[in-house]
Order: structure tokens, then sequence, then C-alpha cells
């Protein structure tokens, strides 16, 4: 009989609180709407993080859990200003294809990918498009990368020797070119020479690239030869062959390093090496920032609306206090009258939630329909904004609630 009581209690709690909404339209409005930020802001948010960390994943999955980096600077954030204090890997030696090709003869490495990357200005007709990020890459670069060439192919050993004008874009430049999105076949002017498209690249989307922007893609020797890239900062992918472990590839590259470099015992390397764990930590520890950012902003958005439910549940005690005398003297405890006001608090807020999780999922809808990012709200983010929105209300709803179950019967019978 009890629980019947309270499922009763709970849904006039309920009918309640839906006629206090129609009454107190504005009111309500502005409560609602606090709390549908918050969640709104902590869903759309989240929904976009787990889309970026699949994508990541895949990325390194694709790359090989033993596949690791060479590269003249480290890694992260380093707080170089330009002096030789604060960044002395500025005067390294640059990596080169000399050494790339030294790496890729050692025993323990299956394949040494070299890159560059640098700005161009492509055109196509009368459409221009300034800056373009331009990666140069020597072939095998799609065994160590997660995305897809469709349609077309990448380029090989032969155009890469020979420096052939051939080029892959992506699907933004793709759009941004052509009106129809049919790239392959095109002939395209990067830096004033004329390229053929040879593929389309979807690449997959993470913290790691720019995929919403245009690229592309050529050869690297074509590149050094026939748009004078510079490859200063050239950096190098590894990969070691089946069944080696990373750190016996990782010391094998040292020491051949450290030995075509010349350097003494007590010299320090000129070059850094990193896996997979290092850019995860550093994604990790970027993704924190974000976190901490978008938690406080939901964290306001739920104040705002929090501080609307004591303003609205206060004036709903104010103008139901006779309703509240007459069912204290018909039998109503106190428990009753503050089980009733913090379910009508509850609900406003779960409102609130349900609008916030509606609108954060057509975001989210949206970005997975027109972006490369796989977008979806995890279901614990679901259940976390509905229980924190509850949460908010019966905190913030609680005071109104006690004044409510604190009432004296008499008095309240005679308030006009």
């Amino acid at each position: 009989m009890a629980i019947g009581n309270k499922l009763h209690a709970l849904g006039e709690g309920v009918l309640i609180a839906l006629d206090a909404i129609r009454t107190n339209k504005v009111r309500a409005g502005l409560t609602i709407l606090g709390i549908a930020v918050g969640v709104f802001v902590v869903t759309a948010m989240s929904a976009g993080v787990h889309g970026i960390n699949s994508g990541v994943e895949k990325s390194m999955a694709a790359a090989g859990p033993t596949t690791f980096y060479v590269t003249r600077w480290p890694v992260g954030i380093n707080g170089c200003d330009g002096s030789a204090d604060s960044c002395p890997w500025r005067h390294h030696k640059s990596l080169t294809i000399a050494e790339a090709t030294m790496i890729g003869e050692l025993p323990s490495i299956k394949g040494v990918i070299a890159h560059v990357g640098t700005g161009a200005e492509i055109k196509y007709h009368d459409r221009d498009l300034q800056s373009v990020n331009v990666d140069a890459y020597t072939p095998g670069w799609t065994d160590v990368d997660g995305g897809d060439i469709d349609p077309g192919r990448s380029f090989t050993e032969h155009e890469n020797a020979n420096a052939e004008q051939v080029i892959i874009v992506n699907e933004v430049m793709a759009a941004s070119l052509f009106d129809n999105g049919d790239a392959v076949g095109k002939t395209v002017a990067v830096d004033g020479k004329p390229f053929v498209i040879i593929g389309l690249y979807h690449p997959l989307a993470n913290f790691f690239n720019e995929s919403n922007k245009p690229g592309a893609i050529v050869p690297f020797e074509t590149a050094r030869r026939k748009l004078q890239m510079g490859v200063r900062w050239l950096d190098l992918t590894v990969k070691p062959r089946d069944g080696v472990a990373q750190d016996v590839a990782m010391d094998e590259v040292t020491s051949a390093l450290r030995t075509e470099r010349r350097l003494r015992p007590a010299a320090e390397d000129t070059w850094f090496l990193y896996g997979q764990d290092k850019l995860m930590d550093l994604y990790n520890s970027t993704v924190q920032i974000f976190f901490v950012v978008v938690i406080s902003l939901s964290a306001i958005g739920l104040l705002v609306g929090g501080v609307g439910v004591v303003a609205i549940m206060m004036i709903s005690v104010t103008e139901r206090t006779r309703e509240i005398g007459v069912r204290k003297a018909l039998g109503a405890t106190k428990g009753v009258i503050l089980w009733q006001f913090l379910v009508e608090a509850a609900t406003l807020t779960m409102i609130g939630a349900s609008t916030g999780l509606i609108i954060g999922g057509g975001l989210a809808w949206a970005i997975r329909k027109f972006t490369p990012i796989d977008a979806t709200i995890p279901p614990m983010a679901i259940v976390a904004a509905l229980l924190t929105s509850a949460f908010t209300g019966i905190v913030f709803g609680l005071l109104p609630a006690y004044r409510a179950s604190q009432l004296d019967p008499v008095e309240a019978l005679r308030y006009e």
C-alpha cells in the first residue's frame, strides 16, 4: 500500500508540475532553458569526442600497435619561444631520405614512410584555394593510414621516383573545386604547375588531422623537385617487422642513427622517438582540458536552471498555501508534502534535460551526416544527464519543498 501511495504521489506531482509549467510559461521556460543548455553542451560535446575517439582508435589500429615515429621536434606542448634555451632541438640536424632508407634496411624494420607538409595554392579554372595543406609521402603510406582512397588510387613507386605530377585530394577540396565532386581525372594547378588528380581520399577524422579542411597528398619526390618543398621538418613513420617488439626496433633505430650521425656516447640524441602511447597521452591530456571547459559551461547552465527551480517552486508554494493547508487538515504528513514538491522540481529539470538531449542528439546526427566524425551519444552520457538534472531539481527544490512541508495548517488555511 505504501508503494502504491508513493506511486500515486509521484504521478500527482508530475501532473501538478506540468500544470505549473502551463500556468507560468515564462518562469518555467527560463528554468527549462537553463537545464537544457547545460545538458545540451555535455551531450553534444560527448558525442563529438566519442566520434573523434573512434577515429583515433581506428587510426592507431591501421598503423599497427608497434609502429613508432621519428621526428626532429618533441611531441606535445614544450613551451618553445624560439630561444636556444627553450627549444634547443631547433638546431638539430634534419632527418634525411638517406637516413630513412638506412632505417628501412635494418633487420627489425618492415618499412619506413617519410613525410613532410607545407601549404600551396590550388586552382581549377576560376576557383582558387589559398594555403591548402599539402602532405608529401613516400610510397606505402597507405599501409599506416586508416583512411581510404575511393574512387581512384595512390601513387606508385615509379611515379614517386620520376616525380610525376599526380595528386590525391580529400572530399572537402573536391567539393570546393568541383560542383559535382567528381575529381578523379581532372587537372588542377598546384602553385602554377599542372597536376592530375588520381584519387579521392577519405581520412579518418581524429584529433591529429584536419579532415574538415581542403587537403591534398603528393609523392615525396614530386614535392621536393617540382614544388621545391623544404625537407627540414621531415618526419618518419617506422613499422617493425611482425613479431618484433617496439622497444627492440626503437633501440636498433637509435643505435643506427647515432652511428650514422657519429654521436659520442655522452652526446644526447638529435631526434625524438615516440610510439602511439605518447600520442594517446597527448590526446588524452587535451581531451581532459576540453572536458573541464565543457563541464564548467554545463555547470553554469545547471546553476541558472537551479536558481530558476528555486524561484518557480517558491512562487508555487506561496500560490498554493491554502491547498497545502487543506491537505494537511485532511491528514497529509510533512513527508507527503515534501515528496510532492520534490517530484515537481525534479519533473521540471527532467523536462529541461530531455529537451537538451533531443537538441544534442540532433546536433550529433548533423555532425555524423555532414562531417567524417562518427558522432554518437554514449548511453552513459544520457543516463548521467538525466540523473544530474533530477539531482539538480531535488537539491534546488529542497528549500521550497521543506518550506511547504513546515507550513502550519491553521495559518495556511487562513492565507489569502
